[in-house]
């Protein structure tokens, strides 16, 4: 077998945000004589050569195909879009291996699946994308948005709980060729990626655009994020967003997306019953904002913007309400068995019901093998049938 490439392997580790001593103990590397990070820099500096089943490890924990390895230079890297966060340096690089594999992952199910609506004759311009500015009035871009996805406020109201709400507002949003996605991790719970790093990413294609939301988060944010990165589609703007407000156009996006969501008379009337309240304000705020089928913490950023709350109150807020999520994921639910349920129907509500659609047709016609399949919906091949509904 030909020798992989020790820069490239240098170069895979390092992109995967990983140090020589996490790398080797992911790795499993090291003995008696030599420590793991002496071995894996002797396999970088050429002085070594790791096994196949050695680069299969890396292929899985660098999140590279296996064949990278041999490449005489380290691929260019293709354009990820814009960062809208705003994290800590520490922070943006302990997960930014993690997020450029998510990224690029995105980017290749979107290719393929943009190739076969074009295959098939399918490829329709999403004449939303794009056609928005950033100097829009907030509730000028509100009406543009309620008028093309057809979204009834009242009807979402009604909905049973947020993750049915959730699911009106994808159902609304799909119908117009825009694919919504849940993903919040690299294929298994133990890459899992933390919402501070990663909350949303919008694809701003024409024919083939993308919104991913982090699984990871409360169903209470999912509304909230799908519609911030709706408009980031409709701003024609590429990039992965995190919770902040200092970015312009994160706060253009948090903006728009909460006004859709609740009325300035709705806040007014949410926080006066959580002044009121016998309880403390964050446990009347999430009470409340709960019956709207919207997050505390939504209403809590409206509260600021509003001036109702000052920054110090609306971080403090902020913070409380995460813990209590916090709490609340630690806890099992009342007559929670342990079963993830079924991984069938998990599995298609996180590819969403038009990418489920898109890859049947697709298969029917012979313009997707089954591997590119399993590789659109994130899934094994063998998996696809089933999935699918074959």
């Amino acid at each position: 077998m030909a020798k992989a490439n020790p820069e490239i392997l240098k170069w895979a580790r390092e992109t995967a945000g990983l140090s020589l001593e996490e790398a080797a103990s992911k790795l499993a590397l090291g003995g008696q004589r030599v420590s793991g990070s002496e071995m894996l820099a002797a396999y970088e500096a050429g002085d070594r050569s790791p096994t196949q089943p050695q680069l299969m490890k890396m292929a899985k924990h660098y999140h590279r195909p296996f064949i990278t390895f041999f490449l005489t230079t380290p691929p260019r890297s293709a354009s990820l879009g814009e960062d809208f966060r705003r994290l800590p340096v520490a922070k943006r690089d302990e997960h930014q291996g993690s997020v450029s594999a998510l990224v690029r992952d995105i980017y290749l199910r979107q290719s393929l699946a943009k190739d076969a609506l074009i295959d098939t004759e399918e490829d329709v311009v999403v004449d939303f994308v794009g056609k928005g500015q950033v100097t829009s009035a907030v509730d000028s871009a509100c009406r543009v948005i309620r008028d093309y996805f057809e979204i009834d406020i009242a009807a979402y109201r009604r909905r049973r709980d947020a993750h049915e709400a959730f699911n009106y507002l994808r159902e609304q949003i799909e119908i117009k060729g825009i694919y919504v996605l849940l993903i919040g991790d690299l294929g298994s719970h133990h890459s899992s990626i933390n919402t501070e790093a990663f909350r949303g990413f919008a694809l701003s294609d024409p024919i083939a655009p993308f919104v991913v939301i982090n699984q990871n988060d409360s169903k209470s944010a999912w509304c909230f994020t799908l519609l911030h990165e709706v408009v980031h589609l409709w701003l024609g703007k590429t990039g992965i967003s995190a919770q902040t407000h200092e970015h312009k156009i994160e706060r253009y996006c948090n903006d728009v997306a909460s006004h859709i969501l609740i009325s300035a008379d709705e806040v007014r009337e949410v926080y006066e019953a959580a002044m009121r309240s016998e309880e403390t304000f964050v446990l009347a705020l999430q009470r409340e904002a709960g019956d709207l089928n919207v997050s505390a913490s939504l209403v809590a950023y409206r509260l600021f913007r509003s001036n109702l709350l000052n920054q110090a109150q609306w971080e403090r807020a902020s913070a409380e309400l995460r813990e209590l999520w916090l709490n609340s994921k630690a806890k099992p639910k009342e007559g929670e068995s342990g079963s993830s349920g079924n991984f069938y129907n998990t599995q298609r509500h996180r590819a969403g019901g038009a990418l489920i659609s898109l890859v049947r047709r697709s298969l029917q016609d012979g313009v997707l093998t089954e591997t590119k399949a399993g590789r659109v919906l994130g899934v094994n091949p063998g998996n696809v049938a089933e999935m699918v509904g074959f």
